[in-house]
This record gives C-alpha cells, structure tokens and sequence, in this order.
C-alpha cells in the first residue's frame, strides 16, 4: 500500500482512542483533533533522534495541554523511541507503564518537560528557548541552533502564567520558539465563548510575537506554516484550527470530545468515519515503516553534529556544562569565603550575605544565571560577572524577569530541564505563593532550581502583614524533595549555597532575612548545614533542655542561652537551617542532637507546625499564630512575644 499523510496521522488516532478507551480513563480529543499538526511536525520539522533522546541539539518539544498525553505517546512509540512500547500504550495510566495519564519527563524517556497543570507547558517552554539562546551565545552555531516547539490549548492560554510566559518571550525575542495553538474554540464546559472573547493572535502580536492562522487539518498549509515559522525573527504563534474529537459522529467538536472514554458505538464510528477498519491497537507495517522512517529524519543531522562537537575544541567544556558540574576547587572556595565572614564579624542581613556567597559562586560557576522579579537590589541575585540577558547580548547571566513571579519559576525549570544553566532569581518568600504551580512541578521533576526567597518573616518590618511570611516556610518545607535553607548567618548562608548548587535531584529555596542579625558561627571548617541541624552552641554544664531555632531566631536561642546561663541553668541550642536534611540523617545523629528526652522548645518566626516533628507535642514553640502588622520589626518581635525572655520562660516551664 503506498501509506498517505491520513494514513499516519490515522495511526495517532487509532492508538489514541483505543488507549483512552482500554484504560476508561483519559483525554482523546486533543490527539484526534491534533493529530494532523502533529504528523508533520514530528516527521518534518522537529530535529530529533529517537535513538538518542538526550541529543544536546535537538529541538525541545513541549505539549503544553498536557492532559491530551496520548498524542505524545504515541508519536513517541511511532518514530521509534523505546521509552513507549505497544504495551505501555496499552497499558496506558497503568501502574508501572511509562504512559501516565500526564507527560513526566522523569518516567519516560523524549518527553522533555511533565506538562498538566495548564499554562505551565508554555512558560517551561520560555526558559528552554533562553537557554539555547544562551548557550549558542556560549558556545556558538556549530553547538546550539534548534527550536522550542509547543503545543497549547485555549486551556494553558487563558491560565493566568500564560500571558507572563508570553510577554516575557516578546520582550526576549525569543525567534526559536514555535507556538502551535490548538484552536478548537472547544473548553470542557462547552465552546469557548462561554468564558472568553480573546483574540489571541492580536494577543500574542500585542506581546511582540509574529502569528498566522491555518488549516490545522490541512497537511500542505501545516507544512508550509512550520516552514515559515522556522525563518522568523520573532516568537511565532501559529492558530492551527482542528476539531476537537475529529471524526467522532455524535460529539466531534463539542465539550463532550474533550475527555473520558467514549464507548464503544463512538469509536467504532469514529473507524468508520476516519477509514481505519483495523483492530484496536494494530498498525499496518507499512504505516508503522512510514513512520519509522519518519522518525529518522534528522538523524543525518545529529551524527553531523556530533563530529562538529569532536572537532571544535570545546567538547570537555560542552559536555561538562550540559551534566551541570561543579569546579573541583568549590570546596576551597567556600571555605575561603566563610572565613572572611568570620573575620568580618559583622551583623547583617542574610540576603546580603547571600549576594557576598554569589559574587564568589558565580564568579567560579559560569553556568549559573541569575535573575530577580523586579527586586534585583532586594533580593542580592546580581552580581559583578552577572550581566544582564538581554537580545542584544545573550551571552549574558541575569534575566530581569519584571514582575513576573510564576514565569520565573517555570522558566527557570524550563533552562534547568533544558541543561547547561543552572538557574537562580530571586523574589521576597510572600510571592512564593505566586508561583508555586511552578515549584512544585520542579519538586515532582527532581531538577535543580533555586529559589532565592528574601524578606523571609515578620523582620520585613513597616511593610505589614500583606508582605510579612508566616506560614510560607512551613507550606514549603510540606513540599516532597524540596530543599528549604534558612541559614542564621553569613557562614551558614554559603554553606546552604553550596548545598543547594549540590542538590541535582530537586530545587532548593533560600529563606533569607530582611534585617540585620549577628554573625554566629566561628569555625569555618565543614559544613554542619549539610546534617541539616546542629549544635551551634553547647550547654555549659549538663543541659536541661534543648533550644532549635532556624534563621534569625538563632540569635535569640542563643540570647536566651545566656540568659537561663546566668541563673544556673544550663541549655543546648541547634541550629536548623534545613529540616529536610536533618530528616535525612540517622535516627543516631538526630538523637545525639536532639538530646534524647530532654524537653525541647523552638523559636521561629512563622507557624508551629514544621516544628512539631523535632519537639512533640509537649514541646514549647515560640513563634506566630497570626498574621503580621505593620510597625519596625524590633516592636513587632515584641508585639508577638517572639524574643529571648518568651524562650527563658517556655525553657523553665518545661525542666
């Protein structure tokens, strides 16, 4: 049989609908509405090798309406990837198959970011286009020189990151990222018009992006559009406008297309309708060659390639940026640094001793590129060797995001995802609530992202309770494989750094103080951060309790020691810059620690409920219940009882 375009974007549908309809569960109308697009996108323009799905050059693909996943399964299973055979298509949202009802990249191999969480895909998709940017700045044409492919619903786009994500790739000039929008005018509810009017092709041309509209089912005008698309000097949208359950005879394009399994008459008419008389999950081996073929495109391409990276020079430097490792002299680095804070002996804030840790980091560390939501001289993320990112000058390691919080965090996992940057930036930890859709989703994907998060309690001060954090520590030490550093000082302000920059299997937040606290530690050897908590300062005598602060409430444990010392009363303080580590050690350690049943109480500056795990139920808290108020923070610690007298008490209440 001589196999034709339909034929291939048949064989999208087929697997689609028959998975969807063996698991009862999931979403086939994108991949039937989308199929079309899709075929020649992945068999023509996408620059990919299915033999090698981490080929450092090929083009990022990112389905952004993430719930539409068998589209993606299957073009994946189609073109060769080994990562999804004929049985996890089967198989399909089953445990243990590499076809979960959304993308993760973690479970499946060529799928490049986990997309579900509407919006998200596209801002991902941003910070992938400024990393290859970036590095072909870095490393030049001969290395870097691909796309950012996306696919998008009127979902992701109505989704409020979406109209951040997409002004900031204006502003950036992003002309390698390709958007292709799935224009069904079709939401769950029903058509579009139900929620929204927006013409989103003025939006986009609003926001600095070039558009077209096609014929999404139209092979010869998909193709030519991708072409063009591929020549623009802008970020491109291109409307493809589809059926959303193309070929269903009783609810194609209707809201009812959009997911669940549609039974048994509906798929059979959907056969009919489409011409695809062959069993569920059966392909003919000619279409199956065609696409096979298909998949090896670009494979001339990539071997080219790889004799470029043989022969320019830059091989050891290229490969050691994309794995993301670390100078061997770190260590001596840091070290250097913690003994001039020590010398130092200054008072300070910890975001200021953060910037201190980040001139010498990034000085050290060209893959690591900073950035601030707007709060560049708050937050301390530039530094000296840090210039700004910009069209004229992509070589340079700062992004001013604007005031774009959850763009941020999604595009610093898309450059994180992409490799060969490891991403920073920096926002006051209130708006960790603004992006925390993005945060989470690079805890669930275990890449190394740091979240610089200042003004980190009610030390903010005059700015009040709008501003002032008190549970945002607690909600994010509540998030899986999330490291949250609250360093107490400058020394342990870099040990946290250097922590952070060591975490690879998830992202890292930075708890850092607004106001001035005094520096603690004395020895700079080690890194006792890396235990997570503990003894900054050891009972003069037998210890009668034990005081855990994090923070800038060590400083008041450490009041609060010396003042029970001068009444005969002797006590343990720990420090607790990351309770995620100290979790981590052994049960040994943390007793030793801890010290047994000796009664414990704990200060911060925020909600008890993190602390409970360290002190029990019976142990003493100083910290918040409330929200904040708006007054210097000297009068506020008092107003709220957070100080060294409201620590003595709750220690000689409990001995």
């Amino acid at each position: 049989m001589t196999v034709t375009h339909k034929d291939m974007a048949n064989a999208i549908r087929a697997l689609s609908m028959d998975a969807v309809e063996a698991a009862k569960s999931g979403h086939v109308g994108a991949p039937l509405g989308l199929a079309d697009v899709a075929t020649i996108l992945w068999t023509k323009h996408l620059k990919h090798d299915p033999a090698t799905p981490d080929w450092a050059d090929r083009d990022r693909f990112v389905l952004s309406n993430g719930h539409g996943s068998m589209l993606l399964y299957s073009l994946l299973h189609l073109t060769g990837y080994d990562s999804v055979t004929r049985d996890d298509i089967r198989n399909f949202r089953q445990l243990g198959a590499s076809t979960p009802g959304h993308p993760e990249n973690f479970v499946t191999p060529g799928v490049e970011t986990t997309t579900g969480p509407l919006g998200q895909g596209i801002a991902t998709a941003v910070g992938m286009a400024m990393a290859e940017r970036h590095l072909n700045a870095r490393f030049g044409d001969d290395l870097v020189d691909h796309h950012t492919w996306v696919i998008a619903g009127d979902g992701c786009l109505m989704e409020g990151i979406s109209q951040e994500a997409i002004t900031l790739a204006g502003h950036m000039q992003l002309s390698k990222l390709i958007v292709l929008f799935d224009d069904n005018a079709v939401t769950i509810d029903g058509s579009i018009d139900l929620a929204d009017e927006t013409d989103q092709c003025a939006r986009f041309e609003a926001s600095g992006w070039v558009t077209r509209k096609i014929d999404g089912h139209d092979p010869a005008a998909i193709d030519e559009a991708l072409s063009w698309a591929k020549t623009q000097d802008k970020p491109v949208m291109i409307a493809c406008k589809t059926r959303i359950g193309y070929g269903a005879p009783t609810i194609e394009g209707t809201g009812k297309a959009h997911g669940g399994p549609y039974g048994a008459d509906e798929i059979a008419g959907i056969r009919e309708n489409i011409g695809w008389p062959h069993p569920p999950f059966e392909i003919p081996t000619e279409i199956e060659a065609a696409w096979a073929e298909g998949g090896k495109h670009a494979q001339a391409e990539h071997a080219a390639w790889g004799e470029r990276l043989n022969a320019s020079g830059q091989a050891g430097a290229f490969t050691s940026a994309m794995v993301g490792e670390l100078p061997a002299d770190l260590d001596a680095q840091v070290l250097a640094h913690k003994e001039a804070v020590i010398a130092g002996g200054k008072s300070d804030a910890t975001r200021k001793w953060s910037g201190a840790a980040l001139e010498v980091l990034t000085k050290a560390i060209p893959e690591m590129v900073g950035g601030s939501a707007d709060l560049s001289g708050s937050n301390n993320t530039k530094t000296a060797v840090t210039a700004p990112m910009t069209p004229d000058n992509w070589g340079g390691r700062y992004v001013h995001y604007g005031i774009r919080e959850h763009a941020m965090a999604a595009a610093m996992n898309g450059m994180a995802l992409h490799c060969g940057i490891i991403p920073y930036s920096g926002t006051f930890l209130i708006f960790s609530d603004y992006s925390r859709a993005a945060i989470r989703l690079g805890a669930l994907m275990g890449i190394r992202v740091i979240h610089v998060m200042t003004h980190d309690s009610i030390g903010l001060g005059e700015d009040g309770p709008t501003h002032q954090p008190v549970e945002q520590v607690t909600s994010l030490r509540a998030m899986p494989n999330m490291l949250v550093f609250r360093p107490c000082d400058g020394v342990e302000t870099a040990e946290c750094w250097q922590l952070a920059l060591s975490n690879t299997g998830g992202p890292s937040t930075m708890a850092l103080t607004r106001q001035g606290i005094a520096s603690l530690r004395k020895d700079a050897t080690g890194n006792p951060s890396a235990k997570g908590a503990y003894v900054i300062s050891e009972a003069k005598g037998e210890a009668k309790a034990v005081i855990l602060a994090s923070g800038s409430e060590v400083e008041l444990a450490v009041a609060a020691q010396e003042s029970l010392a001068g009444e005969g009363i002797a006590v343990r303080v720990v420090s607790v810059p990351c309770m995620d580590l100290f979790e981590a050690q052994d049960e040994a350690y943390q007793e030793d620690v801890l010290g047994g049943d000796l009664p414990k109480v704990a200060v911060e500056a925020g909600v008890r409920q993190s602390w409970d795990r360290w002190i029990g139920r019976k142990g003493g808290f100083v910290g918040m219940s409330s929200f904040g108020a708006s007054a210097p923070y000297k009068e506020l610690y008092k107003h709220f009882g957070i100080t060294a007298e409201a620590v003595v008490a709750a220690v000689k209440a409990r001995i």
